[in-house]
Formats: structure tokens, sequence, C-alpha cells
């Protein structure tokens, strides 16, 4: 552009001095011809990097993901293909044999029936349990009155005997009558042995039962969020195989383009985090520049921007200011137990990075990651000196044209 302006400049000398000669050409004129182009590029120079600041080192950057399987096992199916193919989010990137996790999930769900099943006999048998020391309280207190009852009628029976034999040691009594009522006396206390035996039985079952009851217990309290401490170790196990059935079959995590693609049907994948199969670069990228650091005092998030590409001659993107990213390396202290102190030399000052927000319009192109270009920022000052900037930058990205190799 600066050539452009001299060779216009250089016209207008030659036609008023040379040609039609208005002005005389003497060594007055002649060194204000001079310093005119020399004070005014220098300014229009100084202006146009202050208010309309360019940078020659313009990057795409686009984030990579490795894919790495989540499980090991032979792959069957690779419906993706290396290239600028786009790969939809959600897209199958490959499948790997789901067998032998199937026959885990079917395991655990005939598992799962099993436990479930022990769970409802559990709470059956806790019924009965319950049911069985009830019926041992009702023999308790049968045993009980059982035992009050025939109390009641050896009491009653050893007074009559009593009495018999005073009858007998008077002589007004029969001999056969105490005979008889010694034996019911006999009788009725091998019948309170028999009940208070009975009683006793009773009470150890009782006991036996309240004890199966309680082991009963034990098992169904071991619960967890309400569920039985088995049946519920059981379906996480299960959850666990579903999740892992599910992660034979890998997708694409985000809209992406398919390199480095490694892996063949028949293949095995060793679902190990350090051995990914294949990279994803992502098809939305960032656009970042460097600038100077006295270059960037006016600009602010919001500036129309625009760059050209490389990868794309003749084409001027558009976009506007993102944000500048406000740190280098160079100011960063690592820890350590060192004093900082300065090298031998003075490092030179590093450069900013500013990132750029793409046009609606120009969002469908495709940028390459690692495509390099120029750009220039235009700040909402002295919008007189922009138009040259702009005329520069096109004319920058038609140069993009000219590849100047000698092979």
């Amino acid at each position: 552009m600066e050539v452009l302006l001299l060779g216009i400049y250089s016209f207008f000398v030659w036609l008023i001095f040379i040609k039609l000669k208005w002005l005389p050409w003497n060594i007055g004129t002649q060194v204000t011809v001079v310093i005119i182009p020399v004070v005014g590029l220098a300014a229009l120079i100084l202006l146009l990097n202050i208010y309309a600041p360019s940078s020659s080192d313009v990057r795409v950057y686009k984030y990579t993901v490795p894919i790495v399987s989540q499980v090991r096992g032979r792959v069957v199916e690779v419906p993706v293909e290396e290239g600028n193919r786009l790969v939809k989010k959600g897209e199958v990137l490959f499948r790997i044999d789901p067998t032998p996790y199937q026959l885990d999930v079917n395991t655990l769900e005939a598992q799962l029936v099993n436990a479930q099943a022990g769970q409802r006999e559990l709470k059956e048998s806790a019924r009965g349990a319950a049911a069985k020391i009830d019926e041992t309280r009702g023999a308790i207190g049968q045993a009980a009155s059982r035992t009050r009852e025939v109390q009641a009628k050896l009491a009653l029976a050893r007074r009559r005997a009593e009495q018999y034999r005073e009858l007998v040691k008077s002589g007004a009594g029969n001999r056969f009558d105490l005979e008889r009522a010694e034996t019911d006396v006999s009788e009725l206390e091998g019948q309170l042995a028999a009940a208070r035996s009975a009683e006793i039985q009773a009470r150890a079952s009782e006991g036996q039962a309240v004890s199966s009851e309680r082991q009963i217990g034990q098992k169904l309290g071991a619960t967890l969020k309400g569920e039985f401490a088995q049946v519920a170790q059981i379906r996480a196990q299960l959850e666990n195989a579903k999740w892992l059935l599910d992660q034979t079959t890998t997708v694409s995590p985000c809209e992406c383009y398919v390199v480095n693609l490694q892996l063949r049907p028949g293949g095995f994948v060793a679902g190990l985090p350090v051995n990914p199969v294949m990279t994803l670069v992502e098809a939305d990228g960032q656009v970042v520049a460097f600038y100077n650091q006295n270059e960037l005092h006016k600009v602010e998030p919001g500036n129309e921007v625009e760059f050209s590409l490389k990868t794309m001659p003749g084409k001027v993107i558009k976009g506007k200011v993102d944000s500048i990213v406000w740190a280098i390396g160079q100011g960063q202290l690592q820890p350590s137990g060192n004093i900082p102190m300065s090298g031998v030399q003075a490092m030179p000052a590093g450069r900013y990075a500013v990132k750029f927000n793409i046009a609606e319009r120009d969002k469908q192109l495709f940028l390459a990651a690692g495509a390099a270009g120029d750009a220039a920022i235009y700040t909402d000052h002295l919008h007189a000196v922009h138009i040259i900037r702009k005329v520069i930058v096109r004319v920058g990205s038609y140069v993009n044209y000219l590849i100047l190799k000698l092979h």
C-alpha cells in the first residue's frame, strides 16, 4: 500500500513539476517533494499501528479429543473414515464385540431374580417366625393354666389324703379310701411335673422363635435406600455390567473430524487410557492473533476484525475481538526455593494473544487447524485510516496466491 501511495504521489509530482511545469523544479521544491512523503508515510504508519494494529502471526487452534475405549475386546465395526467428512455428535465411531458383556448382564439379571426371591422368602420366614412366637406364647399360657389347675387339684388331693390318714389312725376311716387318695396325689404330682415340663418346653420354643425372628430381622434390616443389601449389591453390579455393555459402542462426543485413525475391524482394544485408537479434531476452532504489547492499548472487546489465511487465498474473513489474553509465560514465577533473577541478556518482551469471534456470515467456512495468516483490528478511533489498513489486508490476501519456490 505504501508503494502504491508513493507511486500516486510520484505521478502527481511528475505531472505538476515536469510535465505541466506549474511549479519550478529547484532545490527548494525538490527537498519539499522528498520530505512530504517521508513525513506523511511515517505518520500514516504510526497511526495505523495505533488505531488499526496488524499482526502477521494469526493461528487457527482446534481442540483435539483422543478416543480411548472404556472396555477391552475385539473390534467388529469401524463405520467412520479419516478425512474431511464431518462426524456428528452421537455418531458411532466403532463397536466392540458385545457378547461377553451381554453374558455378564444375563448372569447378573438371573442373580438379581434369585436374590429378590430370597428376599421374599426371608419376609415370609419373618412372618412365620412372628406366627411361631404367637403360637409358643399361646402354648405357654395353656401350659401355665394346666400347671395351676393341677396344682389346685393336687392341693385338694393332699388335704383329702391327710384327712383319710387321720380317720384311719382313729379307726373311723377305711384303709382303701386312704390308699385311693394317696394314689390320686401321686397321679396329680405326675401331671404337675408333666405340665411344668410342657411349660418349660413352650418357653424354650418361644426363645428359639424369638431368636429366629431376630436373625431374620437382622438380615432384612441390612438395607440400602430401602432395598435388601444383597439385592442392592447385585443390582449395582448389573447396572455396571449394562454400562460396560453400552460402552462397547463408542460414539462421537462432538462435531469433529477424524484424524490418526489406526483402528480396523478385527483389531483388539485394551481399554487403557494410554492407548488412544483415533483422534478427533473439533469442527469449530479458535482464531488467535499475537500482537506486541504496545499495540493493544486502544483495542477493546467488540472491535471489528479482518484476517486472511494462507489456506484461503483472496478471502478476507470478518469477525470481532472476543478478548485479550493478558498473560504470557514471562509473567509467571514457578514455585521454587530460588530467588528470581534476570539472565545475562534480557529476554525480549513477549506478545499477547487476542482471541477473535468469527462473524456469522463466515462461520460455515472450513478453518484448518494450524492455518496461519495476517489480521487487522479496527479500533473505535480515527476511522479515516481504517480504509488504508483494509486495502493492505485485501492486497495481502491476494498475495497468498503467490507460491514463491523454485521447485
